[in-house]
Order: structure tokens, then sequence, then C-alpha cells
């Protein structure tokens, strides 16, 4: 089986040490990304661990294809305990970082310890310098990159940053790279905020010798390159419309199902505004959005569909411009506009005041700056909503991404079960029931779709493919590229949701935690049905058999030395 290849280096903000540990084992076993970041962090980080301690550890993580030229690869991986839900989160973020990074020759950074002052982290192939940066606390995240640039001849692609919100710890802080990329979901910002880092860079010459299978890797782009898909144009937001007639659009903190203005929001709105194309590291379907207005003097990249929802349809928004601002803000500041946008409409709600761009520009600020009520809000809808007044719109502490379960029950099992709460992309069932191909009502019977489907998605999160290329690294192209059975592959997903599930078991969470805050049918039953497909217990647990051990160089101890300046 293909795998990512290069050592593990642990980073050690607290003895500005840096050290490297050999994981070809783990690496073959779990192929990269996603998935030997979370065997690793099964086995290093204490099942009790603060997520803001010192003992809590950040993965920065690349899979094997990100030594191609292939279309759809130019993303990257990050795993730690997450401050947000309490048990072990994935992200991963496009751009152009994923080259760079694997440029240093290591298929694993791993991040230790904390500082007292602010410190620029950069890792090259030779060495791993450590540099107090107090000038650049609460800095905007493209203050940094501007910092980084002037500084050290390295643009925001070499780049990951925390903006003011990690370093308040903001419980939905993001990591940020290339400005507008985020690892948004689960506050991995606050966790990099803790340790002290403000930003890390990585440059080197050393990228792994993989060979990749050719074809399909050409025949790949070259229809990435040819395709003429709406998203090409419109990016995620060109099905807004039609989920909003056809399904459900979240609208005024959950209270109504279609939102009235999606036209003005939705997927020819934002093309108005894109006024050139984008990508991600030599990805041909550029389907990526630079948007400006110069009346109001905005550009960003985005809004996508989530920022949509979250901060337009959700709060009652229906100027496009207004969701581009926020959509800017909340990368200069890097918070997660999923969850950033949730909260802040739960607290327009709260205030009768929805449709009210500036007060939740307002709020916003507050929130990153932990300022009055911001305070409140940073710890995100599930801590806040009691003193706010409002219903608990979470899943293990998450809140909902727009694909609403109340009417795509599929989905909608997904989000109660999935081991990082309610987030869209851990199981996506969302697609299969949009299209028809399954019946979006009920939930019975749908619990083994629901397995295979995140399985497929760790392998992708692994590998690491965008989540966007499914029609063209399909799952036999993706078994080929990977150089095994698709079987294995659906065997690597299975163990690592397990080993996802294990740690968050051990940390106190059981079915009592896998629910939904409105009811669905058969939900109870459904749960019972994923929990026998996993061989899990009844009460969502697992059994100590189905956790197999990590390789023995995964252990937190020992390793050789990198070379460090302070």
């Amino acid at each position: 089986m293909l795998h990512a290849k290069g050592p593990l280096l642990t980073v050690d903000v607290s003895s500005r040490t840096a050290t490297e540990t050999d994981v070809s084992e783990v690496l073959s076993s779990f192929v990269g990304g996603r998935a030997a970041a979370t065997a690793l962090a099964h086995e290093r980080i204490p099942f009790d661990a603060d997520p803001f301690g010192p003992e809590n550890r950040a993965y920065l993580s690349t899979g094997p294809l990100q030594v191609s030229n292939t279309s759809f690869t130019g993303r990257m991986n990050m795993t730690g305990l997450s401050p947000l839900t309490d048990g072990l989160v994935s992200t991963n973020a496009g751009g152009y970082l994923s080259r760079n990074f694997a440029d240093t020759g290591y298929s694993v950074v791993e991040f230790v310890g904390a500082s007292d002052v602010s410190l620029a982290v950069h890792v090259t192939d030779e060495t791993v310098r450590f540099e107090e940066v107090p000038e650049l606390e609460g800095a905007l995240v493209s203050a940094v990159s501007d910092y980084t640039e002037d500084h050290h001849g390295l643009g925001p692609e070499h780049c990951i940053a925390v903006g003011p919100a990690g370093e308040n710890l903001v419980r939905f802080a993001s990591v940020m790279t290339f400005d507008s990329r985020a690892f948004g979901r689960g506050g991995l910002g606050a966790v990099l905020g803790s340790k002290g880092i403000k930003c890390v860079t990585f440059e080197g010459d050393s990228r792994p010798d993989i060979e990749i299978a050719d074809p399909p890797s050409s025949d790949v782009h070259r229809e990435a390159a040819t395709s003429d898909d709406q998203m090409k144009r419109q990016g995620t937001t060109g099905g807004t419309e039609f989920i909003n007639d056809n399904f459900s659009l979240p609208t005024r903190y959950f209270e109504e199902y279609e939102f009235e203005s999606a036209d003005q929001i939705g997927g020819a709105a934002v093309e108005e505004k894109k006024y050139k194309k984008g990508a991600c590291s030599t990805c041909a379907y550029a389907c990526k959005l630079p948007t400006r207005d110069e009346e109001r003097g905005v550009e960003t990249e985005g809004p996508e569909f989530e920022t949509v929802y979250s901060f337009g349809s959700l709060q009652g928004v229906d100027d496009i411009v207004d969701v581009m601002m926020a959509n800017d803000l909340c990368d200069e500041f890097g918070v997660d506009t999923i969850s950033a946008g949730v909260t802040v409409a739960a607290y327009l709600a709260s205030r009768d005041e929805f449709g009210n761009p500036e007060l939740a520009r307002e709020t916003l600020r507050k929130i990153a700056n932990r300022e009055g009520i911001g305070d409140t809000l940073a710890e995100g809808v599930h801590r806040a909503h009691e003193e706010i007044g409002v219903d608990d719109y979470t899943v293990k502490g998450l809140e909902f991404a727009a694909h609403d379960g109340r009417v795509l029950h599929g989905q909608g099992l997904s989000y109660a079960v999935a081991n990082r709460g309610a987030d869209h992309m851990y199981g996506g069932m969302l697609g299969i029931e949009y299209s028809g191909e399954l019946d979006p009502e009920g939930t019975l019977g749908k619990a083994e779709r629901l397995v295979t489907e995140e399985n497929r998605n760790v392998i992708r999160d692994s590998a690491v493919v965008c989540a966007f290329g499914g029609d063209y690294i399909t799952d036999d192209r993706l078994a080929t590229l990977l150089d095994t059975e698709y079987e294995r592959l659906q065997e690597v997903g299975h163990r690592v949701v397990t080993l996802e599930r294990h740690f968050n078991n051990r940390r106190g969470m059981d079915a009592a935690d896998d629910d939904l805050p409105y009811e669905i049918p058969d939900l109870d039953a459904a749960i019972r049905e994923y929990y026998e497909a996993r061989g899990w217990r009844e009460d969502g647990t697992v059994p100590d058999d189905q956790i197999d051990p990590v390789p023995a160089a995964a252990g937190a101890g020992g390793g050789d030395a990198a070379p460090a300046d302070d």
C-alpha cells in the first residue's frame, strides 16, 4: 500500500527542542494524513489531557499524493484534542502549503508543550528554529503573512498562522494557511494559541520519492482541466438555491427551513462578485472564489456555501456583500466560519436582531477578542446557550453545518454518531440523499452505507485528496493510486474511526453523546444498527479486542534530536 514517507518531527515549544522519530511502520499501516495522525494522537496524547494544556498535541500531516502534480491533491490534514468537542478532531485545508510541507522531508509534525511568549517556528529539511515574536501578539492573519514575507522571504503558501481568536482561546478558532484557507472545525487554532505558537513556516528541498500510478494521475488532471462543472464557476455555493427550494436551508437560527432571499446570497450572487480564478496547489479544477466589491471596499476568498448559510440565511442576512465582509473577518481573526456564524446567529436570536449584519460583525469582533458578550460566545453554542437563552444546536459541542438532518435523515444519523460531532464532511450522507440515490426520509437501513462513507472519507483525508474530486478520483482510481485493494482501504478507515471512538470513550463519551437536538424517525434504532455494523457495544463503546496495537515507534518517548536553533 502506498503511503507517506519521512519521520515524525516533534516540536516541543516548552524546551525549544525538536526530535525526529521513525514512524515508517505507522505510515505503512495508516497511509498518512488523518489516519497516521489519529494513530499517533491515540498513543501520544494522554486520555485525560486538558485541550489547552501543554500535554495536548497537534499534528500536521501529509499523505503520499502530495508528491504528485495531479489535481485535487493540494490539501493536508491537522489532528488534535478539540477544546470545542473535548474529543479527537481532524480537519484539512487546501491552498499551497502541502507541497512546501512535503519539501521538508517530514511526514508528520507534532507540536507539544507551551511557551510564555509568542513564537514563530521555522521548519526546514535541515533545522528547526524558534523565534520570539512578541510584536505579532494580537496580529491579524494577513499581518503574520506580511511578517514572514518581509523577514524570511516566505509567503503565506509556506505558513500556518493563528489569529487573535486562537491567541484568546476562542474554542472554535482555526489554523489558517494562505491567509484564507482554514483548518477550520474543532478549534485547533486555540490549541496552537494555548501553546504560544503564532505561526510556523515550512521550506526545504527533500520531498520524498514516491511513485504515483499514471494512469490514472494524468487522466484525473486532464478531466479536471476540461470539465465544465458549475462548481468551477460558483464553488460550493452553486447548490444554494436547489437546496433551499427542494430540501432545507436552515434560516433564522433553525426556526425556519427556507430562506426567502436565497437567490441574493447563492451561487449567481457569488459568481457576480468573482473577479478571477482561484485554485489549490497543482489543481486544474480551480473552484475557489476570489471575490470583491469595490463600492464597499471588501476583497476576500469566498464565501463558500457553509458561510453563505452561517452568516447569511441562519442570521437572516440577504446581502452577499455582508456575507463576504463576515467571511473576511473570520479569515483575519482566524475562526471557523461555520461555528462562528452559528454562534453569532444564536446571539442574534437571543436579541431578536435577525437581519442585522452590522451587529453580527460587531459580535464577531467581540468573540475574537473575548470582549463583553464575546467572552461568553467564544465558548461556543453548547457552553453559552443557557446564558443567552437559546436552544443548543450542536452535537458533541460542535455547531451544525448547513445540510439539515431534520430533512436529510441519513445525514441526521451521521451527525448523531460522528466522533467529530455535527460536521457534514465526516460521514457525508448528504450527497447521496440530495441526489435521490437514497430516500432522504427515514434512518433505518442506512447504517451500513454510513459506515462505508465514513471509512472512505478517512482514506480521502489520508491520501490526501479533496472531497470535491470524487467524480474524478473515484474509489477504483484511489485504490490504484494507493496501490492496494479498495477493501483494504475500507479496513484502514474502520480502524481510524474506531481509534477516534476509543479515545473519546476514554474521555467519558458513550451512547449518551450520540444524540440530536431534534427528533427524526427511529433514531435510537438506527444508532443501534450503526453500532452493530461497527462491532461496538450497545452503549457506544469500543470492545478492547478492536484496538489493535499501534506500532511501537508511535510511543511518546525517545527519538533522535533534530537540529534546532533558538
